[in-house]
Order: C-alpha cells, then sequence, then structure tokens
C-alpha cells in the first residue's frame, strides 16, 4: 500500500513511524514533513492547506490511504474532497470537523445531548460582551470560537484581563473572523486529561489516556504552549472513570452527531477536566493531539494501519486495539524564545546517539535535513518520549536521552511528571 500523511510536525512524525511498521505498507509520503521524517517517509512540499495540489499528488501517485494530521486541512473538507474522487481518507468529514472548527457548535452539541461541561454564554457584539463581563465571577475562560493556533483562549483573572483579551479578539480581530464570536463560560477546577477514540461512524474504540504540560516554563509557569510534554497512561484514570467517560461523553456525542446526520470518521479527542463533580469536556478535537500522539502510539500495540482503513470503512467493531501496559513519557525541547520569537538554522547534536536507545523514540518537529545534518525550523523541535515498565524508569529514561541533545538556546522542561510521580510515590 502506499500512504500519505499529511502534516510535518511531532504528531505526524509518530504516525509515520507507527505506519512504517506495518507488513502492507509499501511506500509513505508525508506533506510537508520534516527532517526525521524524511528517514522513513518521501516529504512532499504541499502546504496542509493546499488541497486541490494534495488531491492531484494523492490522485497522480495512487495512494490507497491518506491520514490527516492537523486539523485546518480537516475543516476546509479535505475528506469530503477526496472521498468525491473515490480515495480514502482517514478524519472526518468538514461537517464533523465543527466540532473543532467551532467552539460554540461544539457548545451546543454538548448542550443538546446532555454532555458534562461548563455552563457559558455566547457573544457577537463586543458591547454585550463587556456588560457581561462587569458582573460576573472571575476566574472565567473567554474563547474566540474559530481555529487560532491553540492561542484563542484566556483563564482571565480579572475583568481587566477579560476586557483587553475579548478587545483583542472582537475588536482589532488579532484571529481574524476565528474571533467574530466569542465563548464565555465558567473555569473548572481539577486535573486535565486527553482521552481519544478511534470511530468509524457507527462504534467506537478508545485509546490510551494522556495528561499533557501546556507552560512552557517548570512549575506550568509561564505562557501557553502548543504543549512541552506528556505522559501516559493518567494513574487516576482507572476503568471505572474510563468507562464513565465513554458513556457520558462519546456515546451520547457520536450517537447526536449520526441522529445530526454526520457520519464521524476518524479519531475524536477530548480534553477533560477531571472535577469533584466528575469529568467535564473543555473541547473537541478533531484529530490526533500533539505531543499525546508521541506517547499514546508507542504504547499501541500491533499494527496501526488496519485500524485506520477500518475506521474509514465503518469495520471498525471487530477490530480490538490492544494497549501495552507500559507508560510512556515525552519531553518537548524547544526554540530558546518559543512560544515567541525565536531563531531557526542551529545544528542538532547527540541524534546519533540516540538511534540505537532500546524504548526511546526521537520524534522530529521544527526540523530540517540538510547534507546529513538535522538543523532546528521551528518552536517546537524534538519531542523525546520513552517507555518504561513504570513511572519512575519512562521518566528516567526519557530524560537521560534528552541530556544527550544539544542545539544552540534549546529549552525544554525538567519536571515533566515530576508531580505525577512524588503522588506515586
Amino acid at each position: 500500500m502506499k500512504v500519505l500523511v499529511i502534516g510535518g510536525g511531532g504528531r505526524e512524525h509518530a504516525l509515520v513511524w507507527k505506519i512504517s511498521q506495518s507488513p502492507w505498507v509499501k511506500k509513505i509520503y508525508c506533506a510537508p514533513g520534516n527532517g526525521g521524517i524524511s528517514d522513513l517517509a518521501e516529504n512532499v512540499d504541499i502546504p496542509v492547506q493546499d488541497i486541490s495540489r494534495l488531491l492531484d499528488f494523492a490522485s497522480s501517485q495512487k495512494i490507497d490511504l491518506t491520514v490527516v494530521g492537523p486539523e485546518l486541512p480537516l475543516t476546509l473538507g479535505i475528506v469530503d474532497t477526496f472521498e468525491k474522487k473515490g480515495l480514502k481518507i482517514f478524519g472526518p468529514c468538514q461537517s464533523a470537523a465543527r466540532l473543532e472548527g467551532s467552539k460554540i457548535f461544539a457548545k451546543k452539541m454538548m448542550k443538546k445531548y446532555g454532555i458534562p461541561t461548563a455552563p457559558y454564554e455566547v457573544f457577537c457584539e463586543f458591547e454585550a460582551a463587556q456588560n457581561y463581563l462587569k458582573k460576573v465571577q472571575y476566574p472565567l475562560v473567554i474563547k474566540a470560537d474559530g481555529l487560532a493556533s491553540g492561542k484563542g483562549v484566556l483563564v482571565a483573572e480579572n475583568f481587566e484581563e477579560a476586557h483587553s483579551f475579548t478587545q483583542e479578539v472582537m475588536v482589532k480581530k488579532i484571529f481574524g473572523n476565528a474571533g467574530h464570536e466569542v465563548l464565555i463560560e465558567k473555569c473548572l477546577v481539577g486535573r486535565e486529561m486527553s482521552f481519544l477514540v478511534f470511530s468509524d461512524g457507527k462504534t467506537f474504540a478508545p485509546l490510551p489516556e494522556a495528561r499533557d504540560h501546556k507552560r512552557v516554563f517548570d512549575h506550568d509557569e509561564g505562557p501557553n504552549t502548543g504543549g512541552m510534554g506528556a505522559f501516559s497512561p493518567v494513574p487516576e484514570a482507572d476503568s471505572r472513570l474510563k468507562e464513565k467517560i465513554m458513556r457520558e461523553v462519546f456515546d451520547p456525542l457520536l450517537t447526536g452527531m449520526a441522529k445530526e446526520g454526520v457520519s464521524y470518521q476518524g479519531v475524536l479527542y477530548a480534553g477533560l477536566m477531571l472535577t469533584r463533580q466528575g469529568p467535564q469536556v473543555l473541547e473537541f478535537n478533531v484529530r490526533f493531539g500533539d505531543p499525546e500522539t508521541e506517547v499514546i502510539l508507542p504504547r499501541l500495540k500491533g499494527d496501526l494501519l488496519p485500524i485506520l482503513l477500518a475506521c474509514t470503512e465503518g469495520k471498525l467493531s471487530p477490530i480490538k486495539v490492544e494497549i501495552s501496559d507500559e507508560v510512556a513519557l515525552g519531553v518537548v525541547m524547544v526554540s530558546g524564545g518559543y512560544p515567541g520569537t525565536y531563531q531557526n538554522g542551529y545544528e542538532i547534536q547527540g541524534l546519533n546517539g540516540l538511534a540505537k536507545e532500546k524504548n526511546v523514540f526521537v520524534f522530529h518537529a521544527g526540523t530540517q535535513k540538510m547534507d546529513g545534518r538535522y538543523l532546528t525550523s521551528g518552536g517546537r523541535v524534538l519531542c523525546i518520549s520513552a517507555l518504561g515498565k513504570n513511572f519512575s524508569e519512562a521518566r528516567s529514561n526519557a530524560y537521560r536521552a534528552a541530556e544527550k541533545i544539544q542545539f544552540e538556546k534549546m529549552h525544554y522542561r525538567k519536571d515533566i511528571g515530576l508531580t505525577q510521580l512524588k503522588m506515586k510515590n
């Protein structure tokens, strides 16, 4: 089989890595790919949002399955476009992708089908939002409705912060049309968790849960990022909690989507807050998470390809998704200055020494390969993931490997999973 993976981050490297292990795969392409991906697949210089060129490439190369990594092409309707041409593609259709493309749509679906989530209000006018913000209790959460590259959310501690952010979003339009409407909701208290399932439109099967670390500095300080590390499993997620999440979140949502005439095929990601009242949904994503994928896929036993195909064909029911009992932990290495301004083009040292490390996986994100050397080319550069028979071993393996990597102005958190380790001890 020929497989095309769309995207160029650590998530896509993990997908390519796992797919490449399938005996059914003859050739993998990745658009646009990155330096590490080029060791396993042929990179194709096509942006993820250029649906027309991606379609032409998949058609001309007779691609048997396309796997979509990021959310943007999904919200632009790449699945609908490919399927009209008779091409198999893993991911939800454009109507289903609205669950991530519009936070307001997702909230309305949760309210309609009784899915636990924070109370909220929607505003399309700045003045009305300000009047509301003057009379509510803080903290609260303000979200731009559309896609904003993970930057369209603020936990406001007071009116001044809330006023400034809504003005930036609704008046100055820093996120363009994504900020035409805003969602203002109660701030939930608890511990976050990511829970993903495969779905074929009729049935669904869970993947391992994960927890990521979003703040750029140790002790969860500094600005939010796309993710500075993650681990899986989440110890407090016992079988009873996971069954509750599937029963109260995924079952009603996927059933509700079907009632709305939308068949959800692909992977569905619920960002959850584990509160005293039980799990509540913060958001839905319509694709694999990043860096969660980098710790989830190393725990997935067997061949990923038949699962992906089964989702596209409506045949997931007989497929068994088997998960390893091992613990996985990933540390993200970033360019100095990220998530603000940073410089690229620095050579990455120490990668060769990790090539034969047992239970260590180096997933590239912002890298390019030039003359046999790997250079930095983005904010998040690498994710060093490792397996271990327990939490302590996985963490030790990951950090021991991370210490061998060097590049100019490199930064990574030293406390990924540390709180969890202390809790277990």
